[in-house]
C-alpha cells in the first residue's frame, strides 16, 4: 500500500474530494485523509475557504494504518517553520489592550459594576440569545444545504 510513504515524511499531493470533516488528498495510487483540524493553523469553521478540489498540497504523513488502509495528513504540519505557529498559543497583547471576551459566558462571569447589575444581566441574555438564534440559523442553512 504505501512502499514509498514514511511517517514523518512530507509529500505532494492532489485534493480530490471535499467533506466537512477534511479532504481526501491522492498521493499517487493511494489517498490519505487531512482532518480539517490539521488544515490550517487557525480555527477551520468551513474547509472550502482554505482548499478546493484540485489544489496541489505539500502534506506531512502524520500515520499510516496498513490493516485499514488509512492514511492520516497533515497540511499544518507541511507548512514551514516561519508560517506555523503553536496551537494554542495566543498573540501578546499589552496589558492597556482591551479584549472582547470569547463567550457570553465569559461575559457574565466578569465582575459588574455596582450600578445595575440586573439590567446588566438582563442586556448580556438578550445579546446571547440573539448570537444563539444567529448561530442555529446558520448550522440550518447548513444542514439544509447538505440535505439536497
Amino acid at each position: 500500500m504505501s512502499e514509498k510513504l514514511e511517517v514523518g515524511s512530507i509529500v505532494e499531493g492532489k485534493i480530490v474530494r471535499i467533506k466537512p470533516f477534511g479532504a481526501i488528498v491522492s498521493l499517487g495510487s493511494v489517498q490519505g485523509l487531512v482532518h480539517i483540524s490539521q488544515v490550517a493553523n487557525s480555527f477551520v469553521q468551513d474547509i472550502n475557504d482554505h482548499i478546493k478540489i484540485g489544489d496541489i498540497v505539500k502534506v506531512k504523513v502524520l500515520s499510516i494504518d496498513e490493516e485499514s488502509h488509512k492514511i492520516a495528513l497533515s497540511i499544518r504540519d507541511a507548512l514551514p517553520k516561519e508560517e506555523r505557529q503553536p496551537r494554542n498559543e495566543k498573540p501578546f497583547r499589552k496589558p492597556n489592550q482591551t479584549q472582547k471576551p470569547a463567550s457570553p459566558a465569559e461575559e457574565y462571569f466578569r465582575p459588574q459594576s455596582a450600578a445595575n447589575p440586573s439590567s446588566d444581566f438582563e442586556e448580556k441574555m438578550k445579546e446571547w440569545a440573539k448570537q444563539s438564534n444567529e448561530r442555529h440559523t446558520s448550522l440550518n442553512k447548513r444542514a439544509n444545504k447538505r440535505s439536497f
